[in-house]
């Protein structure tokens, strides 16, 4: 089975919406869409890395992929649901609620007990079983899993188990294997890293999912605006403000300042959770002051008090 499902432009991955108590806080959802829609963006890949899918609970997940469900105009704007877990009961049944609510799903590798190919391929086939008419990308985020695959000959030998496998989402920086993906035609491959975003652009990728295309998508717009009409020197000015940017979101740890930025353009998601550790306010300032003098953000950073 193949899909007509193409995922092209900027997709985000939306930070979880939580309260200052650390409750999931859906009604935050419509704003973060809203966002989203105002800033060019495509589509969102839900429940992944930046929306700390495996410190929700599987309630928590089901209710975070329902709410944005219901507030998104699927016919022009993409939905991806994470499903991926360490178990893959909970795995197959995150998957059987996303069906029909998205338009396809993704799973990274389980982190624990490292799989082979073959094995990752036996996991993502019983979890594409509970879901089997939704397209299923699989996650390849080697700097978190710690799994390390040849993502080209799990896409070939997976095809032949897997029929509803469409592509990859690729946040790995070997791009000598993203080259080799690309050259199966047959899948989808969308890139996701925002640093990088140029590189993948001249190597032909069509779509990208990001962290900081939530609050940076302008950004990366002018990008591939530039890239498009052949402007290289505005493409890469562009791309080595992304860099600094980002260099400067990993001081403070990149996953807590980035959620951190949301509240900073007025679309507070809240804190993150333990194990990460919450910014504090005066964190927070100092990073608006580093970052003020920055353009391309999808609001203007507002400095706390």
């Amino acid at each position: 089975m193949r899909f007509p499902l193409r995922l092209t432009g900027l997709i985000a991955a939306p930070h979880a919406p939580v309260d200052r108590t650390g409750a999931v806080f859906l009604a935050n959802v419509k704003a973060q869409y809203e966002l989203l829609i105002e800033s060019g963006v495509r589509g969102a890949f839900l429940c992944g890395t930046t929306g700390e899918s495996l410190s929700l609970t599987r309630e928590e997940r089901k209710n975070i992929t329902a709410a944005w469900a219901k507030v998104a105009d699927r016919s022009k704007f993409s939905l991806i649901a994470h499903v991926g877990a360490n178990s893959v009961k909970d795995a197959r049944l995150l998957a059987e609620h996303a069906e029909g609510m998205v338009g396809a799903i993704a799973v990274m590798a389980p982190n624990f007990f490292k799989p082979s190919v073959d094995d990752l391929i036996a996991y993502c086939a019983a979890i594409a079983d509970a879901a089997p008419r939704t397209p299923l990308y699989y996650y390849d985020i080697p700097t978190m899993t710690n799994v390390p695959i040849p993502t080209a000959r799990f896409l070939e030998q997976g095809a032949r188990s897997i029929p509803t496998l469409h592509g990859v989402k690729f946040t790995n920086n070997d791009l000598m294997m993203l080259q080799e993906c690309l050259a199966l035609k047959e899948f989808d491959i969308v890139f996701g890293y925002d640093e990088l975003l140029l590189a993948g652009l001249s190597l032909g990728i069509q779509g990208a999912v990001g962290s900081t295309y939530n609050f940076a998508a302008p950004l990366y717009r002018r990008l591939i605006e530039a890239f498009q009409r052949g402007d290289w020197e505005t493409a890469r000015q562009a791309q080595l403000q992304s860099v600094r940017m980002i260099r400067i979101l990993q001081e403070f740890g990149f996953a807590r300042a980035s959620k951190a930025m949301m509240r900073l353009i007025g679309v507070d998601c809240g804190p993150v959770r333990l194990p990460l550790r919450p910014m504090s306010d005066a964190e927070t300032k100092a990073l608006a002051e580093r970052l003020e003098g920055m353009d391309g953000f999808s609001r203007p950073i507002r400095v706390p008090a």
